[in-house]
């Protein structure tokens, strides 16, 4: 407990940070380019972390924990955070979803990240972060939680890396007593692909509301662990009473859209929660119209890719952190034309708004102001 001479002078330092004198003599730098030299977890302005430890998951995949500054301000289970690494000099940032419960008692968190072919933080991370080093965090955000009043009967599907929000799910549950039903059904390729394998199997045998289905895709299933991917069929044998359970699922595109699917045509008033863990697919036809990038005076044939690719194969480099509509980091404003959210499968109208380009594609000829 912090002592009111501790509260005093924190309040004291906190004031002189912030006053233009001291910003005047840090100039041309930033005040927390000064505090760094002397610990690179003291900032006035931004939430850093201290790496403490790095346990492999599977071959690409490893958990990360992260030991927040005192500017960190907690997190709902689900939720992501925008990670910046330095990479060869410069500052690169990603999203990634926290893998801990809401309620870990040493206010440290777990990132848990799986190494992507053409990511450079992703694979950064798994590959050379190392107990010591220091990233920087963005504030929590996200809706991919669950209610205050948890559900008494939940279900979790997931595949993949998009185990990870699910995991902080039930992390949470367990270090909040709860006692309520819970199924959980994880899709992997392989056995070597399953994350948090070993943890989940015995949180299963531990909590008798805790049921754990296992469903493998690339192999033969072993046990009492299911194959093939997410169908109407399979999901009405596990488990009959499906539409009574608040539903959350994450995962790659096509498992996501599957379940989307089955809901949206089987169970359309109740109430399913998605997360994407991979950029989702244009299903809709090409428009073939014009895509005009105002900002350079580049112009391209819509080829049905979204508009975050399509401005990248013109040479442009937007700024991005997830390429799944998660983070927001994309957002830029279109001026003309129409276009479609490939995730909610909204079209917008005709003015000047904001668009997510990463999940956005054209109707027709569209302008964007990048």
């Amino acid at each position: 407990m912090l002592t009111t001479t501790t509260r005093l002078a924190r309040a004291t330092a906190t004031t002189l940070l912030r006053s233009r004198l001291t910003r005047a003599l840090a100039f041309p730098h930033d005040v927390d380019r000064y505090l760094e030299l002397v610990d690179p977890l003291w900032a006035h302005g931004e939430i850093r972390a201290r790496l403490l430890a790095r346990d492999v998951e599977t071959d690409d995949c490893v958990t990360l924990t992260l030991a927040p500054n005192g500017r960190w301000p907690g997190i709902a289970a689900g939720q992501h955070v925008q990670v910046g690494v330095e990479i060869d000099g410069l500052r690169h940032t990603r999203c990634f979803t926290v893998s801990s419960s809401a309620h870990r008692a040493d206010g440290c968190i777990t990132l848990t990240v799986k190494a992507q072919p053409d990511g450079r933080v992703s694979r950064h991370l798994v590959d050379a972060a190392q107990p010591g080093s220091v990233v920087t965090l963005s504030a929590p955000a996200g809706q991919f939680v669950l209610p205050d009043e948890r559900p008494r009967r939940l279900l979790l599907i997931t595949g993949g890396s998009g185990i990870t929000p699910a995991m902080a799910m039930l992390r949470t549950l367990i270090d909040e007593g709860h006692d309520g039903e819970v199924v959980f059904i994880h899709y992997a390729r392989r056995y070597e692909d399953l994350i948090f394998g070993e943890e989940l199997a015995g949180a299963a045998a531990r909590y008798p509301w805790l049921r754990l289905i296992r469903v493998i895709t690339g192999e033969p299933p072993r046990g009492d662990d299911l194959g093939d991917r997410f169908s109407a069929e399979q999901l009405a044998d596990v488990l009959p009473d499906w539409r009574d359970y608040a539903a959350y699922a994450c995962g790659p595109a096509p498992l996501i859209e599957a379940v989307q699917t089955h809901w949206r045509e089987q169970a359309p008033n109740k109430t399913l929660q998605i997360e994407f863990f991979q950029p989702p697919r244009s299903t809709g036809p090409v428009s073939g119209g014009r895509v005009a990038f105002a900002g350079s005076d580049l112009a391209v044939t819509d080829n049905g890719a979204s508009l975050l690719e399509q401005a990248e194969a013109a040479g442009l480099t937007p700024e991005y952190g997830c390429r799944m509509g998660i983070c927001h980091s994309c957002t830029c404003r279109k001026t003309a034309g129409r276009v479609k959210n490939m995730i909610s499968g909204r079209e917008s109208g005709d003015g000047d708004e904001e668009i997510q380009p990463c999940v956005s594609v054209p109707v027709g000829d569209v302008t964007l102001n990048l």
